[in-house]
């Protein structure tokens, strides 16, 4: 396979790991969350005492595009913020109940492409499967 191939598959699964996501939530009963608010509900539910910023520097975005999405999150439910008891000027953010549920929801979806992706394979192609996404993450974050 040349390099224009694996391109290419990496440009179509990128794209349609998105569109699945967006098609999924859109045809489940949280059908009122975007793909960037799951994005954003990820990030709170692997980070347990996240804050604002924790939220913005993962997702490299501005606080105030963080704040807006926190904004109609809590509005509809799947978050809370509760200040810090030691710093009031700090912010941490929670999922409520139907936030944990629609992230466990997103995860399934996560594991299973992964179990998809690892099928079949022996110990060998695994290792080498694992060396070549950690090279392309290792790219990915030197360009942040």
């Amino acid at each position: 396979m040349d390099d224009a191939k694996i391109n290419e598959y990496l440009t179509a699964i990128f794209n349609n790991v998105l569109i699945i996501e967006e098609a999924s939530l859109r045809s489940s009963r949280f059908s009122d969350v975007t793909i960037k608010e799951m994005h954003t509900i990820d990030v709170i539910g692997e980070n347990k005492d996240a804050t604002p910023s924790d939220v913005a520097r993962t997702l490299m975005v501005t606080l105030g595009t963080v704040t807006t999405s926190l904004n109609n999150l809590e509005r509809k439910g799947y978050i809370e913020r509760i200040r810090s008891t030691k710093d009031r000027r700090v912010v941490h953010l929670y999922l409520t109940k139907k936030g944990r549920l629609v992230y466990r929801l997103h995860q399934r979806f996560h594991h299973a492409m992964v179990r998809q992706i690892t099928e079949g394979m022996d110990e060998e192609e695994y290792k080498v499967m694992k060396k070549g996404l950690l090279n392309l993450y290792n790219f990915l974050e030197d360009l942040k």
